[in-house]
């Protein structure tokens, strides 16, 4: 398994977990989600230009 793919899952778990609509994260708003998602839409890019 590559670091990419690790880095990945766990980016995808992070975005499913920091979704507002779990109680633990209803406070939060929707901050953490756009934070992790523009991690995951950056990582993904890299992956798909060969850079990482």
């Amino acid at each position: 398994m590559s670091l990419s793919l690790i880095i990945l899952i766990v980016l995808v778990l992070l975005l499913v977990g920091a979704f507002p609509a779990w109680p633990h994260s209803r406070g939060w708003g929707y901050g953490p989600t756009g934070i992790v998602g523009v991690l995951l839409l950056i990582l993904v890019v890299l992956m798909l230009t060969g850079s990482l």
